[in-house]
């Protein structure tokens, strides 16, 4: 996909999710730390229902703006549903399975002082 084609489909999952008032939404920009995908998005929904809601929604949107069908996992439980859109992978948590996991953490890994990290430079 190419790079406007990639941002582009970033604006539109951004913006489905801020329309659908999904909470705490969180790009991390995955260029150079992954090949799988250019952005992981993250973000919250306040129940099981809205969080299916919204990644039922948004899949259906992406598809029929031409960026083909995507990938839903987690779905049936709705705790954790990940969206996978090719250059945009999207997690949808519920509040407390987010802050357990605690996934943007993980992969803003080295972004910050190496000292986080645990370890000095």
């Amino acid at each position: 996909m190419s790079e406007d084609r990639s941002d582009a489909l970033h604006a539109l999952v951004m913006q489905h999710l801020d329309d659908d008032q999904a909470q705490d939404i969180v790009t991390i920009d995955l260029e150079g730390k992954s090949s799988m995908a250019d952005h992981m998005v993250v973000a919250t929904g306040r129940s099981t229902r809205q969080v299916a809601s919204i990644a039922q929604k948004l899949a259906e949107t992406l598809k029929a703006d031409g960026y083909g069908p995507v990938r839903l996992e987690g779905l049936p439980a709705a705790d954790w549903v990940v969206l996978d859109a090719g250059d945009v992978v999207v997690h949808l948590f519920r509040p407390e399975v987010r802050s357990f996991y605690n996934i943007e953490r993980m992969w803003s890994f080295g972004d910050d002082d190496k000292k986080t990290a645990g370890g000095t430079a």
